[in-house]
């Protein structure tokens, strides 16, 4: 019985290593295939990232563009109304003046001249108040077409920025799509996701700012140019070489450090306790695209205020997104992502211009945003 035993309990093992087969592990070369062919998903991505957002950028910047536009013609419209306003009073008490005077009082100055001398001066004098009775009615009728044509513009605008508001919109959820498909064909690649996003920012925002520079390097030449040849007309050519001097705004190029967007940087800000100020002072202003204050803002012409304490656009969110990251980040920091952005307060907090229709408020620091400085 025993042999028995023995024998049926070897022939049980033997037949269990032959039903469960030990799973030999992933060879070096599988390995590196896996590698390569998430890398190369990595590479498809940050193309794909890259047409998108420099659509994204392109759209933000012309919406910027039309939003300055219409605020200044909102100006212009403004300044038009009040000058009818004036006009048409100043209008009112010349008609009253010649009713209260009655329209024989051109014919009496006439007829009672003394001599032709006086009553020549006379003439003129009646014909220069008709005239600058007509002038005054020429002038009103242009105005009212002015704030017409002003009214009109404003409308075309409105319709031109909703149209490309619509557009940036499906261009930022077709963005998002995207990722999302990609990180659920590959879950761990968050992390270079989130690098090919940014990569694609900052060499949008690098290739921006260096047109920009390009633009006021042309500028700087024209203006250099013309001091020229103002100095050579002046002084006959010999001190017009002075004008060299301004190839010295070839430093522009600096702008290209916003290239370092990969590094990052720690410690606290020197200057945010200011920044924060001048974030909290502007609590309540409403959101409109193109502003950069006093009365309302975008979010980039909000956080551009914040840095420089000017009403001046420092740049957009991608120039944002190309600067230092900041590894331990403090109030006065700028926290953004490709489509936002806002200044840090601490806590998980920050003040922003949300969208339009809302208001410059405090919020939770928005999901996917990273923290930068100004260089």
């Amino acid at each position: 019985m025993k042999k028995i035993g023995v024998r049926i309990v070897a022939a049980i093992a033997t037949s269990s290593l032959i039903v469960t087969p030990v799973m030999a592990a992933p060879s070096v070369d599988k390995l590196k295939e896996d590698k390569a062919a998430k890398e190369s998903e990595v590479s498809s991505l940050q193309e794909q990232l890259r047409g998108i957002l420099s659509e994204i950028g392109n759209l933000e910047e012309e919406l910027i563009s039309i939003g300055e536009q219409k605020l200044q013609a909102e100006s212009d419209l403004k300044d038009a109304e009040e000058k009818e306003k004036e006009q048409y009073e100043a209008m009112k008490k010349r008609i009253q003046y010649m009713y209260e005077e009655g329209n024989t009082s051109a014919f009496e100055a006439l007829v009672t001249a003394d001599n032709f001398t006086e009553l020549v001066s006379k003439a003129e004098y009646v014909q220069n108040v008709h005239t600058y009775d007509r002038e005054q009615l020429q002038e009103y009728v242009e105005t009212k077409q002015e704030i017409a044509e002003l009214k009109t513009s404003l409308e075309e605008d409105e319709k031109e920025l909703q149209t490309k508001q619509v557009e940036y919109e499906a261009k930022e959820d077709e963005l998002n799509t995207t990722i999302a498909a990609k990180q659920d064909e590959v879950a761990d690649l968050d992390a270079e996701i989130q690098e090919a996003v940014e990569a694609a920012a900052r060499e949008l925002a690098a290739r921006q700012e260096a047109e920009r520079q390009a633009q006021l390097a042309a500028a700087n030449n024209n203006n250099n140019n013309t001091n020229n040849n103002t100095n050579n007309n002046t002084n006959n050519g010999n001190t017009g070489n002075n004008g060299n001097t301004g190839n010295n705004g070839n430093t522009g190029n600096t702008g290209n450090t916003g290239n370092t967007g990969g590094s990052t940087v720690s410690g606290p800000n020197a200057n945010g306790s200011t920044i924060v100020s001048r974030a909290y002072s502007q609590l309540g202003k409403p959101y409109v695209w193109g502003a950069c204050g006093p009365n309302s803002f975008d979010c980039s012409g909000f956080v551009s205020y914040c840095l420089t304490g000017s009403f001046s656009r420092l740049g957009t969110t991608f120039t944002f997104m190309a600067w230092p990251r900041v590894s331990d980040p403090q109030p006065g920091d700028v926290c953004t992502t490709y489509n936002h952005c806002g200044i840090y307060i601490g806590g998980g907090q920050m003040i922003h211009a949300p969208h339009t229709g809302d208001v410059v408020k405090v919020g939770p620091v928005q999901s996917g945003m990273i923290f930068v400085r100004r260089p």
